[in-house]
């Protein structure tokens, strides 16, 4: 590929881990945000996006071969789509507004970009997400993979799992659950023989290891949490990690350091999704032992990690409403904060989250009101703050936050989980929010390619399918 940049930078609102989306879910009587735990994993991954510590292919493509080179078990992927994914704001506004409105409306369509991964890349850099969909779909046809192929056979390569892995994390990202299931059923967990170059030995002249990416056997390991089966995720995970450990061990006793750093990233990467299927289970005692036992036992493990886990592990205490555990796990982590510096933005959020779960709101608003002068705009603070105005009584001044700050920034502020929580404040205010959502929707009209939920849930807006 020709353009490697982190696409990472382009998703500010959707934190890259597990341990950043904890900044958002405060325990609370109530809760009116529907953002979640999981998150799903960026859509582009090369080496420099995958992990930071440069290591050679032999290191990278490292995974344990199939047992026997059974050619029955073949990867036989096909899209399930005949024709485009819709684009459901379009539909929405429409119905709602009507075709002048429409007109407002200037996104990328597929013909619009380069026909590989650049033009790929520029519609996931604007936030094209469907149209980024449609287009992984023309160039798998080009592999002959496309509409109609499911169960035939077909050759793979690095450039074509990539597509599939770009295309299956964004359906992920979208929500659009049941068809990421029909489509990443034929590759199950990636162990079948054709995904190895061992398997064209020719055409990779004698090159061994895994052909699709590390991220791409996460995202299958994790699936079943997209489709509320967290015990079936937790036992594909425990076995990726199985795996990935035993290859971190293999390097060890090469002594290769560097490869060992490598895999072990890669192995916390797999206890964080662990953590999440966790959490869905109500299994505490496992996150417990995940962290004090493995994560927080790595020798090199930084000041600033070990506080980044120390935060997160007090808000996983806050989940289950244990305030006193929380308080002390986030005293650990201001212990660890440089001597004598001033709080900052983890410190403000930890302290603000506590104040939530004692349902002191007036004391919440104010210290998240110091975190948004750290961070100006950040959504996640914002919702916060509008949640305590709410409880505090404030409704009025719940909406007038939320308003000014799509207002101010249209682009960033209209985040999912702020448009619900308006939206849901608006029909508290009056029976008459009709009104006010369709100006909600004009904004999204204009400023957003995509959603990643429905406008039905996002505004409450019924549209005709």
């Amino acid at each position: 590929m020709s353009n490697k940049s982190n696409l990472s930078e382009y998703f500010a609102n959707d934190p890259p881990s597990f341990f950043d989306e904890l900044t958002n879910k405060p325990k609370q009587p109530k809760e009116i945000s529907t953002e979640s735990f999981f998150q799903p994993p960026e859509f582009v991954e090369t080496p420099e996006v995958e992990e930071p510590i440069k290591v050679t292919d032999e290191v990278r493509n490292l995974w344990e071969l199939p047992r026997e080179n059974d050619h029955s078990k073949l990867v036989m992927p096909g899209i399930h789509l005949q024709h485009d994914l819709p684009d459901p704001i379009s539909v929405a506004v429409t119905q709602h507004l009507g075709e002048a409105e429409l007109a407002n409306r200037k996104i990328l369509g597929v013909d619009d970009v380069t026909q590989d991964e650049r033009g790929l890349r520029n519609l996931i850099h604007s936030g094209c997400l469907r149209t980024a969909v449609n287009l992984t779909g023309r160039l798998l046809t080009v592999y002959g993979q496309g509409y109609g192929r499911a169960g035939q056979p077909a050759k793979h390569s690095p450039h074509s799992l990539q597509l599939w892995f770009t295309r299956l994390a964004l359906l992920a990202k979208l929500g659009e659950f049941e068809l990421l299931q029909t489509e990443a059923e034929p590759f199950g967990q990636l162990t079948a023989p054709d995904v190895f170059y061992d398997f064209y030995p020719e055409m990779y002249n004698g090159k061994s290891g895994s052909i699709a990416c590390f991220s791409f056997r996460l995202l299958l390991a994790e699936l079943p949490i997209y489709m509320g089966k967290p015990h079936i995720a937790l036992d594909r995970l425990s076995e990726l990690h199985v795996t990935s450990t035993e290859i971190k061990q293999h390097f060890i006793q090469l002594q290769n350091k560097t490869a060992e750093e490598f895999w072990q990233k890669r192995c916390e990467r797999v206890l964080h999704s662990i953590i999440n299927c966790g959490l869905m289970m109500k299994k505490f005692s496992m996150i417990d032992d995940i962290m004090d036992g493995t994560l927080l036992k790595r020798s090199n493990l930084s000041k600033d990690d070990q506080r980044s886990l120390y935060s997160a592990w007090g808000r996983i205490y806050l989940q289950i409403g244990d305030i006193f555990g929380a308080e002390q796990k986030f005293a650990v982590s201001r212990r660890l904060r440089e001597m004598n510096s001033a709080p900052d933005l983890r410190d403000l959020m930890d302290k603000g989250l506590i104040a939530v779960a004692k349902n002191d709101f007036p004391e919440a608003y104010l210290i998240f009101q110091k975190a948004l002068h750290l961070d100006s705009g950040n959504t996640l603070i914002l919702n916060n703050m509008g949640v305590c105005l709410l409880y505090a009584g404030k409704l009025k001044d719940a909406i007038n936050l939320y308003e000014h700050a799509i207002n101010q920034n249209p682009q960033r502020s209209l985040n999912e989980s702020l448009l619900v929580n308006l939206s849901t404040l608006y029909e508290l205010e009056s029976n008459n929010s009709k009104a006010k959502k369709f100006n909600l929707l004009r904004l999204i009209n204009r400023y957003k390619p995509d959603l990643n939920i429905s406008i039905e849930i996002c505004l409450k807006l019924q549209t005709i399918n």
